[in-house]
């Protein structure tokens, strides 16, 4: 993925590394398909807790209507939480995989389409070029030490900040082991 400067370009450059992402779990088997869905894994929920940490506080803030456009994606990222978690513990060649990434993949993708156009679209008119660089650099800094895995009813930066210093180190050092044991 390029160097985005923009918050906006940064996270609609994560949306298509998911789009992405999707395609190769679903065209690949075996080995290939689990190690492409650990990498959506990681990406979805690294991405999210940024989110939850950066763009929807200032969405909130500064979007007219930011409260409820931000509820309405919250919700979704909850809901996908909660689906990733159990297709995470779903081995990934077995016939209800494939059907449960169908139907998360669905949900992902639109709520990815209602966050470009509800909430991301709108920052260029209430942020300057340097408001968003600087809401792209938080992004980063926050997707640096965001866990990896979902983590169902973290849902707002303060349950982040309770949450992730633990979750970061659990989901971090399983996939060490993952990688070294190949599971």
């Amino acid at each position: 993925m390029t160097e985005r400067n923009d918050v906006v370009e940064l996270l609609k450059g994560q949306h298509a590394a998911i789009r992405d992402l999707f395609d190769k779990v679903a065209a690949t088997k075996g080995e290939e398909r689990r190690e492409c869905f650990h990498d959506l894994v990681r990406l979805l929920a690294v991405h999210e807790t940024a989110e939850e940490e950066v763009v929807h506080p200032f969405a909130r803030t500064h979007i007219e209507g930011g409260e409820t456009v931000v509820a309405d994606r919250v919700k979704e990222e909850e809901q996908a939480k909660k689906a990733l978690s159990r297709l995470d513990e779903t081995d990934p060649d077995s016939p209800e995989f494939l059907d449960r990434f169908a139907a998360l993949r669905q949900d992902v993708l639109a709520h990815a389409r209602s966050e470009e156009r509800y909430e991301f679209a709108r920052f260029h008119q209430v942020a300057d070029r340097g408001k968003l660089e600087m809401l792209a650099r938080a992004v980063r800094a926050a997707e640096a030490v965001a866990p990896t895995r979902p983590h169902p009813g973290t849902d707002t930066a303060l349950k982040n900040v309770a949450v992730a210093p633990v979750a970061t180190v659990v989901d971090r050092t399983r996939d060490a082991i993952r990688k070294v044991t190949g599971a």
